[in-house]
């Protein structure tokens, strides 16, 4: 629904309303002129105006009601926009950059060791680029409610281990810790526990930088293994940490806007942890920065 549709909705309910107080106004004011002293005419009159404020009542709850799937319609069309001209430019962006550095390995004399170099960054964008098109298809599939579970027993302290190899390989980062007991069993979808990892970390990284700790930690609590992300960036704000697990969802704000991005890393996370009877909270860090917290 686009803007001037609901801008037509709003005056005819706008309309609807002031043409039913304006009824019974003029019920009202029919029956003072009438000026009839029978007890049955202002029983039919009361039963009337009675009915009528129920009606009334229910009119301007289902308008609020339709008036707010409206503007959730609104805000879902606004976001696929915005996710269309992010995903589009994403897209581009590792694409144009691997061009460049196969054009430059083509035309110039190199090194083995700047070839090497080049070679290397030309297979970071790649993997960004396969990151990317997992999420848009994995978003999709949880969507059609076509990925499910498959659960085993594995070693989380293993693969949290492999997930900050990974990025101190791929990004070249070395900010990364881990507090983790080794030998931690967990019984979960290996595939989406890693992908679940993967973009916590790489959402921490965004937003904190190279330069703040980012900390993967894993812990038993009883029967519940609590684990997560949890970064030194700028946070989350109270407004926004019941949105930021929805689709297509991007704060505004100039950290936002300035990181790359589609709007779906979290929401595949949360979507992923759930299907596996798991929870996930948006909570604060401290000194500063964000704690996404897990419990399975």
């Amino acid at each position: 629904m686009n803007r001037r549709t609901a801008l037509i909705f709003y005056i005819l309910s706008v309309y609807v309303v002031v043409q039913f107080i304006w009824w019974g106004y003029h019920l009202i004011e029919l029956t003072n002129e009438l000026n009839i002293e029978s007890r049955l005419i202002y029983q039919r009159v009361t039963m009337i105006m009675g009915e009528g404020a129920v009606f009334l009542l229910l009119l301007l709850a289902g308008i609020w009601n339709i008036r707010r799937i409206i503007k959730k319609e609104l805000l879902l069309s606004n976001r696929q926009k915005n996710f269309l001209l992010s995903v589009t430019h994403e897209l581009k962006t590792p694409l144009a950059a691997n061009k460049l550095y196969i054009q430059t390995v083509r035309k110039r004399d190199l090194s083995k060791e700047q070839t090497n170099e080049i070679l290397q960054k030309s297979i970071d964008e790649n993997t960004r680029l396969e990151r990317m098109i997992d999420n848009i298809l994995n978003a999709s599939r949880l969507e059609n409610k076509a990925l499910p579970p498959t659960k085993e027993q594995f070693d989380l302290s293993r693969l949290i281990d492999q997930v900050k190899i990974r990025f101190n390989t791929i990004s070249g980062v070395s900010n990364i810790k881990i507090e983790v007991k080794q030998g931690l069993q967990i019984n979960a979808d290996y595939q989406m526990t890693e992908t679940i990892l993967n973009n916590l970390v790489e959402n921490a990284i965004k937003y904190a930088g190279k330069i703040e700790d980012v900390i993967i930690y894993a812990r038993k609590e009883g029967a519940q293994m609590v684990f997560g992300v949890r970064d030194l960036g700028p946070g989350v704000l109270k407004e926004h940490k019941s949105e930021v697990f929805t689709k297509f969802f991007r704060a505004e704000n100039e950290e936002t806007r300035s990181q790359k991005g589609t709007g779906l890393g979290l929401y595949i996370v949360a979507k992923l942890i759930t299907i596996q009877n798991g929870t996930i909270a948006c909570m604060d860090n401290e000194p500063k920065g964000t704690d996404f917290q897990i419990k399975m």
